[in-house]
């Protein structure tokens, strides 16, 4: 008998087959992580749980050496370890801080001294924890303005405002920078460049951990709650996970528990948050596959074009939305409301179907042209296939509920009343019709839980925030 042909070796070979997909190739022999250990080591943290490793789809990360349980305590980066505004104010930079006015931001200090270190290369004593630090981030803000060009309209928007954001950081810092001049033997505007803090800023923005400071007189009095956390922040994220992090006061330490069972050389991930797509690449550079939060913006210009031109109350309701914040933001928030009218219903699912079909129409062509792009424009093409990857996420989310809109035109009489979800703030419908109806065939009264974007834009065409129908 031919050996390893069994149901036995099948199950391994299969089981073999999905951990070469998903495991990560070890990085703790390289140099720059070997540096790292000695470092983190000197500073009283040693890793036993995670090793650096690379993965396929999210890059570096930290993957388990041993299966983890849940609640077990896989990180306690002490205190030593943090760069905070405490570690900028002891430095070499305190006493500029001090004397400046107006007093520098938290942020500022923190960009100061991560451009100050990195300059100083081998003498700084960050040198370590420097060295694994991206060259280059993937922020909008770093992007050429042809990609920034693709994005859909609310992001692009909210993209050229971090830009202004930033160059304005950079302009009024200028003065502060100069005063640094006597801690320099170089020009301190070949060293506090727009290039250089932009690096910095990007640095705090993506990585930075929640801490709170207590407030310094030398501060502004913008929020002091910045803290890079070494090692620790190359975990990356992941919206299905959920892990217990913050700084215990007792210990001194950053801690990062498990919410749930991790197994052996699997890549662990924690959650930046509940954020959809659009709002991952405008803050951290990156798109989420799979996204349960992600969502696709529908702006007041789409309303007005195709709500009814005879709707005496139509500045009314784009008010009443406005108010509430449900023009150009996530709509994930679900209303509480009224059955309404078997004609208004049909009247809200014609619409919600028509500005469907637009954004699909519209999310074809932008995938077509960022394809020719990425022919043409070979220098931009990591830039390209990010800014790609959201355009076909959201077309997910359109083609899906394209689908779920299609199947709700049914001759049976379908009541839709939006609700809030029991757990993880999903929306439910709630059909009336008795018998089969036209979401899969499931009884009447069951409860079906649907992609929140489409809701959202149903509850947004259906549903006033207010009690009653948006539509007459």
């Amino acid at each position: 008998m031919k050996k390893g042909g069994g149901r036995t070796s099948r199950i391994r070979r299969r089981k073999l087959f999905r951990c070469s997909v998903s495991r990560g190739v070890n990085e703790s022999y390289k140099p720059e992580f070997i540096e790292l250990k000695k470092w983190l080591k000197d500073r009283k943290f040693e890793d036993t749980n995670l090793i650096p490793a690379c993965f396929p789809g999210t890059g570096r990360g930290l993957m388990s050496k041993t299966s983890l349980r849940e609640g077990q305590m896989i990180i306690s980066l002490p205190e030593s370890c943090l760069i905070t505004t405490d570690t900028v104010i002891r430095s070499y930079l305190g006493t500029y801080i001090a004397k400046w006015q107006p007093p520098p931001s938290p942020l500022l200090a923190l960009c100061t001294f991560l451009v100050s270190e990195k300059h100083a290369g081998d003498q700084s004593l960050w040198k370590p924890y420097l060295e694994i630090l991206p060259q280059a981030y993937t922020c909008p803000v770093c992007l050429e303005p042809e990609v920034v060009n693709l994005f859909p309209k609310p992001l692009k928007a909210k993209a050229e405002e971090q830009r202004a954001r930033v160059q304005e950081f950079f302009s009024s810092s200028r003065d502060f920078f100069s005063s640094l001049q006597p801690l320099f033997s170089e020009a301190v505007e070949s060293i506090f460049s727009y290039r250089a803090l932009l690096w910095a800023w990007c640095t705090v923005n993506t990585r930075a951990v929640y801490v709170k400071h207590r407030q310094r007189q030398c501060f502004s009095t913008e929020p002091n709650t910045y803290a890079l956390a070494p090692y620790l922040d190359l975990l990356n994220h992941s919206p299905e996970v959920q892990v217990k992090g913050a700084f215990n006061e007792e210990t001194r330490c950053y801690e990062i528990r498990t919410a749930s069972n991790c197994r052996k050389h699997e890549e662990v991930f924690i959650c930046y948050g509940p954020h959809d797509n659009q709002r991952l690449l405008l803050e951290y550079g990156f798109v989420s596959i799979h996204n349960p939060h992600a969502c696709v913006y529908v702006s007041e210009d789409i309303l007005v074009k195709y709500l009814p031109t005879t709707d005496k109350q139509m500045n009314k309701k784009i008010s009443i939305l406005k108010d509430h914040d449900f023009i150009d933001t996530c709509w994930k928030k679900v209303l509480l409301g009224e059955v309404i009218s078997d004609t208004n219903e049909k009247t809200s699912l014609v619409i919600a179907q028509k500005i469907c079909q637009y954004f699909i129409e519209e999310t074809n062509a932008m995938l077509r042209k960022i394809s020719h792009m990425k022919d043409e424009e070979v220098t931009l093409l990591n830039q390209l296939t990010l800014v790609e990857t959201l355009w076909t996420e959201e077309l997910k989310i359109l083609q899906a509920s394209a689908e779920i809109l299609n199947s709700l035109q049914t001759p049976f009489r379908v009541l839709v009343r939006v609700g809030l979800a029991q757990q993880q703030g999903q929306a439910l419908l709630f059909p009336a019709a008795t018998g089969k109806d036209a979401l899969g065939g499931r009884s009447a009264g069951q409860h079906h839980s649907l992609p929140s974007s489409l809701l959202c834009l149903q509850g947004h065409l259906w549903k006033s925030a207010m009690e009653g129908p948006l539509f007459n």
